[in-house]
């Protein structure tokens, strides 16, 4: 089993970070001339419940009422002055870098209102280099999905949805844990597109019970609406969650082989191209943000839970923040809100650029691999070889890429990169 590490979607402090790291050993690097592309998340920590199969930081806060959705059980006005006063605290890390994409993630980021949007987004562009055309994308769930407070976000400069969407069919949404239902589902959709553009669906697969005509019926259902963007995912029992505690019927290995096979050629079919293990988008609306996690590009993450990776000339820095929202928020009063911080050895860079590079299925260009490491390709040249002699990977002189073998082995193929294989 692979290690475990953080993912962009979680925690992070800015202070003493040059005296706090310690020196990397392992293959030297050269300096790099140039830096990565600098994206930033914005975390949002609470849900109105938490689902049985997620891993996230993701807190639910208690509701008043069945129907109605009451702000005040969160302290929203509080969290939004705590993400501006998060964000100061870390400018003197990025100063000057231009954001190349930004992610508002959860949890459940929808349920802020429409105000506290646009105070965030307005305190975003006063402190940071953000174009007009930056893409900005809002995650959100369909029970929290109202016309005109989404009309509000567009206008307010979101010009992006993420929707967790995960089933049409009421039974799974049920077993998923989910708040909301298939008819919320349709008309969730039917409001992103008259709003937006570019929006992305979160679809699941694999789930408890589900047969393949199931499956079959979701991927049609969700194809129905032409989305610019699909994000389908094998649902897997990932540890510290209640799914892993206590496992649902899930179908066979087999079966849910053959889901993921029709899925990927009913895709390409349709007209999408699977650019990522999971991702599927029409021609030019590839997500602009999670191609630069998969590229080994930076991030700074603010809020609970955000996890930061940040290059500089000579290392390349992981922050994690305070998880739990009632620490963060009082770890921010203390200027402080940086729970952990590393810098990446030299050793393990090869693994953590592979971990990501090697989910893109036409791979990466050569280059990047020492433009965003700054070590040589002779480093990782013995797993390159083990890779290729077991077909997982193909390579020219420019391009490194999963074969079809390797993308079904990704996770046996990632771990030829391991410290101790190299």
């Amino acid at each position: 089993m692979l290690p475990s590490y953080p993912s962009p979607l979680e925690e992070n402090d800015a202070q003493g970070v040059i005296g706090a790291l310690s020196t990397s050993s392992g293959p030297r690097r050269t300096r790099p001339t140039t830096l990565p592309p600098l994206s930033l998340y914005v975390h949002f920590p609470w849900c109105i419940r938490k689902c049985p199969y997620c891993d996230f930081n993701s807190h639910a806060f208690s509701r008043t009422s069945k129907d109605i959705y009451f702000p005040e059980n969160f302290p929203e006005i509080e969290y939004i002055n705590a993400l501006r006063a998060d964000l100061e605290t870390a400018l003197p890390l990025i100063w000057g870098r231009p954001i190349h994409t930004v992610f508002i993630g959860g949890g459940t980021p929808s349920l802020l209102s429409a105000q506290a949007i646009d105070r965030l987004l307005l305190d975003l562009r006063a402190l940071l280099l953000i174009d007009i055309n930056t893409e900005i994308t809002l995650e959100a769930n369909p029970e929290t999905l109202e016309a005109t407070k989404f009309t509000s976000f567009r206008s307010s400069g979101v010009n992006r949805l993420s929707i967790g969407i995960q089933s049409f069919n009421d039974a799974h949404l049920r077993a998923l844990g989910r708040t909301h239902d298939a008819a919320q589902c349709r008309r969730a959709v039917e409001i992103a597109r008259s709003s937006f553009d570019n929006f992305n669906l979160d679809l699941m697969f694999s789930l408890p019970n589900q047969t393949y005509a199931q499956c079959y019926t979701d991927i049609k259902t969700v194809l129905s609406f032409e989305p610019p963007h699909l994000s389908l995912y094998q649902l897997t029992l990932e540890p510290n969650t209640y799914f892993h505690k206590y496992p649902p019927a899930l179908p066979d290995h087999d079966t849910s082989s053959d889901m993921q096979d029709w899925i990927r050629a009913h895709m390409h079919e349709a007209g999408y191209q699977c650019y990522e293990v999971s991702a599927y988008a029409k021609k030019h609306r590839y997500s602009q943000h999670n191609l630069n996690y998969w590229q080994f590009g930076d991030y700074l993450g603010i809020g609970a839970g955000a996890h930061s990776k940040l290059s500089f000339p000579e290392r390349i820095v992981r922050q994690m923040r305070y998880k739990h929202p009632v620490r963060y928020l009082t770890q921010i009063a203390k200027g402080a809100p940086i729970h952990e911080q590393h810098e990446i050895s030299d050793l393990d860079l090869s693994f953590e650029f592979m971990l990501n590079a090697l989910r893109l299925t036409k791979g990466f260009p050569a280059h990047l691999f020492v433009e965003r490491t700054g070590l040589t390709m002779k480093s990782i040249e013995p797993a390159l070889l083990e890779a290729e002699c077991r077909g997982l990977i193909w390579r020219d002189q420019t391009n490194i890429a999963p074969t079809p073998l390797g993308q079904r082995f990704l996770n046996d193929l990632q771990a030829l990169f391991l410290k101790d294989k190299i």
